[in-house]
């Protein structure tokens, strides 16, 4: 039994013939409009020009902003020597603690207030530093808990200023 072309490969056939017949007549084959070939090419101008700009706008501003952020070298303060004796519950042995610090300031007009501050972080400096135990101190982690909490604590005494680091001259625990 034969069966009946379906209506699709007739449409195919039909659009397979019309195509070779164009051929034939030297009629070129159905092209986009040239409108909308120049619309297409003018919105991809417009995203890449957008996106470039956009791109220099956020990036490219930032390096001139961090060189200059960064050609200011920071300041620092001296702080007196502080010479505590450390916790030794238990022990008849007393230890000492003998630390010479520097503040790390963003600023060199912050020098001022800090000076005019600095009986109030002798003040927190020794009231902390005479809480410790000579194990506190006792590696790396010990130092650098202790450089950590004097920093929270030099902050809080020269609120709403701001110090960048503590940094250590000398310690010497006896």
């Amino acid at each position: 039994m034969a069966s009946k072309p379906k209506k699709a490969d007739k449409a195919e056939a039909e659009e397979a013939d019309a195509e070779t017949e164009a051929e034939q007549e030297g009629q070129p084959k159905r092209r986009l409009p040239l409108k909308l070939i120049i619309l297409a090419l003018a919105g991809v101008l417009v995203l890449g020009g957008s996106g470039a700009a956009a791109y220099f706008w956020l990036y490219g501003g930032n390096d001139k902003t961090a060189a200059a952020a960064a050609a200011k070298p920071p300041a620092f303060v001296d702080v007196p020597e502080v010479l505590v004796n450390l916790s030794t519950a238990g022990t008849d042995r007393t230890q000492y603690l003998k630390v010479k610090i520097v503040l790390e300031i963003p600023d060199a007009a912050l020098s001022p207030q800090i000076e005019s501050t600095m009986p109030r972080v002798m003040d927190a400096f020794q009231t902390y530093l005479r809480e410790l135990r000579p194990t506190d101190l006792d590696g790396s982690a010990g130092l650098y808990r202790l450089k950590e909490e004097l920093t929270r604590r030099v902050n809080t005494a020269i609120a709403p200023s701001r110090i960048t680091a503590v940094l250590f001259k000398e310690i010497v625990v006896q």
